[in-house]
């Protein structure tokens, strides 16, 4: 059997969107930030939270016009050349799958919280298998899951905020540990910069509204809320949280052995108050997780169906699940173990390093695909990305420039070390498969057909 089937509602696909991008960049990520910038990481989360704002402008705007799955590495395929697809889906699916290992890896980290004494890889292996079986059971299934996780999470932070405010007001710091310890930027403009490459990693699977859209239905009207929910509740929850965090917790004692969450609520003084976020932050890793094999899943049947991957990875079960495509996106909890027995207590820095490249690329290919698409079909009419072209030029330098920065930021070391010989891979790899490298356009689809 092939083919996907649309039983998304929109509100599944906002949630899956809020599943994604809501996990262990926020809950145990920021953590990691915060030691890059020290308070000033609210300046380095509204950065990234405007390049994404110009991202999801630009998909929702793409999208609307043609809701297929596989999304932006369809559309850069069709826009920017058959090379140029190959890339940015292969790009993206390593991304993705890395970013798989590395929410299982912050799984092993929470799970100390209660059993330290159980390897991490006993935990990774557990919570591995109920996810891949929650995707194989159907599509159906996977929304209704994601659906409650994502609830779990909203309701948690809003708490976290409640309860923050109210910490504030009785220890009677008010934004004192703003400047404490060094400053708002104890690590200056270097500082702030390296941690917007973390924020680019929070905010990552935000783009999952996309690819989700190829089986949602009425996907226009699914799309356009989703596109304006979801950036309200990022700039709420992210900001909202972290300018709390920062005001009840000294910036020093923020890292990634333990949520800075969890630390919070260890301060609070609270009975429970450590267990019970550290129970939602679980949940916010398995949810992304969850989310996060969903959409590797549907970028490699993309792949296959444009004739660049096997064949297998596009057939469909008779509940429309591409088994063989979510199988091989499981890869990435096996390169987490791995890497997690090597090295148990840099597992995630080494994880975040390694799969921020995918990303990176993928985002500034979806700003430059974008400039594309305008230049074939001009201003669609149903949804249109404000400040064209400046907006899409704007968030493809931003990449450019935090790509080029990496290399001399310690934290990302290995993106470049990575990114470049794994582009070069598959450059090689397309050449020897299809040919020389062809400009050619897809020239099927809506958008296609109409203009």
């Amino acid at each position: 059997m092939t083919g996907l089937k649309r039983t998304l509602g929109p509100g599944q696909l906002a949630m899956i969107a809020i599943g994604g991008a809501i996990g262990t960049g926020l809950f145990l990520g920021s953590g990691f930030a915060i030691q890059l910038a020290g308070p000033a990481v609210l300046v380095s989360y509204a950065i990234g939270g405007l390049v994404t704002l110009s991202l999801m402008g630009c998909l929702a705007e793409m999208t609307v016009a043609d809701p297929a799955t596989g999304s932006f590495g369809l559309f850069a395929e069709r826009y920017l050349g058959r090379f140029a697809g190959f890339l940015v889906r292969y790009a993206y699916v390593t991304c993705i799958i890395l970013a798989i290992g590395t929410e299982v890896t912050a799984v092993a980290i929470y799970m100390r919280y209660w059993a330290p004494e159980v390897p991490g890889l006993w935990w990774i292996a557990g919570f591995a298998l109920a996810l891949l079986g929650v995707n194989l059971a159907s599509v159906r299934a996977f929304g209704a899951v994601e659906y409650l996780f994502s609830a779990i999470k909203i309701a948690a932070i809003l708490a976290f905020i409640l309860l923050g405010g109210w910490l504030i007001v009785r220890n009677g710091t008010g934004l004192a540990n703003y400047t404490a310890h060094g400053g708002f930027a104890p690590h200056g403009i270097g500082g702030i910069w390296t941690a917007v490459i973390v924020s680019i990693f929070s905010y990552l699977s935000i783009e999952m509204i996309a690819v989700a859209a190829g089986e949602a239905r009425d996907p226009e009207r699914a799309i356009v809320r989703a596109f304006r929910s979801t950036m309200l509740r990022l700039a709420l929850f992210y900001l909202g949280s972290l300018a709390v965090m920062l005001a009840v917790l000294p910036w020093t004692e923020a890292g990634t052995a333990t949520s800075p969450f969890v630390t919070v609520m260890a301060a609070s003084g609270l009975p429970y108050a450590a267990g019970i976020i550290n129970a939602v932050v679980l949940v916010a890793a398995l949810s992304a997780m969850n989310s996060q094999l969903y959409t590797a899943s549907r970028m490699l049947f993309s792949l296959a169906e444009s004739g660049l991957a096997p064949v297998a990875l596009a057939r469909v079960d008779s509940r429309g699940v591409p088994v063989a495509a979510l199988l091989v996106s499981a890869a990435g909890i096996a390169v987490a173990g791995g890497v997690y027995a090597w090295r148990p207590d840099a597992a995630f820095g080494v994880m975040i390093a390694v799969s921020i490249f995918g990303a990176l690329f993928t985002w500034g290919m979806i700003f430059v695909t974008h400039l594309a698409f305008r230049r074939r079909h001009g201003a669609p009419a149903a949804f249109r990305l404000w400040g064209h072209p400046w907006t899409s030029l704007a968030g493809a330098l931003a990449i450019l420039a935090i790509l080029l920065t990496t290399p001399f930021t310690a934290p990302f070391a290995l993106t470049l070390v990575y990114g470049v010989p794994f582009l070069a891979v598959l450059a090689g790899v397309y050449l020897v498969r299809f040919g020389p490298l062809s400009s050619s356009r897809r020239k099927s689809g809506p958008m296609d057909a109409g203009g």
